[in-house]
């Protein structure tokens, strides 16, 4: 029971509000970019401030602020209309900075708005490396708790009509490099193994949280060597 409240408490929203999109972005054309830069996508129940750890992180390893983008959107919405807004953001951080891609660092539910964009919306072009950071890539049985409240939680059921479409054929689609990162004891993904993407390169980062998982420092030295 107890293992049940704490996944009701990741999945569920304290306070049910939804944001716009909210980009980092400068109004006028930055220098080229030193590193790819790095659009950030939040999951359910959450906003552009969860990676303010890893924001912070980057910086202090030398990355600019023009090549760290977060942005928040309306989690209650179909992952496929996520996909669509994402395109946008990224588009939009390649015309400001003057890279020819960008790398995506995905929490969650946000793997799913994100590798929809790959697969579906010829985000392949765009996008040089994609990291799922305890991504529902395979669903979990957690969303059954929140499913018949928003359209995002009801495509993360295992099984789901969402899922399977986009799990159908390759899961790692171009010549993007993709990694996964999971937990071995993540209380919102069941089973924890969902988080996997057959052709990624796939990381069992032991016992750490879901929502610890992307402000966790030792997960952030793996994603940034990867990302690098």
């Amino acid at each position: 029971m107890q293992r049940s409240r704490r996944r009701i408490a990741t999945l569920l929203p304290a306070v049910a509000a939804t944001t716009g999109l909210a980009l980092s972005l400068t109004s006028a054309p930055a220098q080229a970019a030193t590193h790819d830069p790095i659009v950030f996508v939040h999951g359910l129940s959450s906003s552009a401030s969860s990676w303010d750890d890893w924001v912070a992180d980057f910086k202090a390893d030398g990355y600019t602020s023009s090549e760290l983008n977060v942005w928040s959107y309306d989690w209650t919405q179909s992952n496929a209309t996520t996909a669509s807004q994402l395109a946008t953001v990224v588009k939009n951080v390649l015309a400001q900075t003057g890279a020819s891609k960008v790398d995506i660092v995905a929490h969650s539910m946000g793997a799913l708005s994100s590798r929809y964009f790959l697969k579906n919306l010829s985000g392949t072009s765009y996008v040089d490396h994609f990291v799922s950071v305890a991504g529902v890539n395979h669903g979990t049985s957690v969303a059954s708790l929140c499913g018949w409240l928003y359209t995002s939680c009801k495509e993360m059921q295992t099984g789901s009509s969402f899922l399977t479409a986009l799990n159908s054929g390759d899961e790692t689609p171009g010549s993007v490099s993709y990694a996964a990162y999971w937990s071995d004891c993540d209380a919102a993904i069941d089973p924890d193994t969902s988080a996997e993407l057959s052709g990624a390169t796939n990381v069992d980062v032991g016992c750490i949280s879901h929502d610890d998982m992307n402000n966790d420092y030792g997960v952030y030295e793996q994603v940034r060597d990867f990302v690098s």
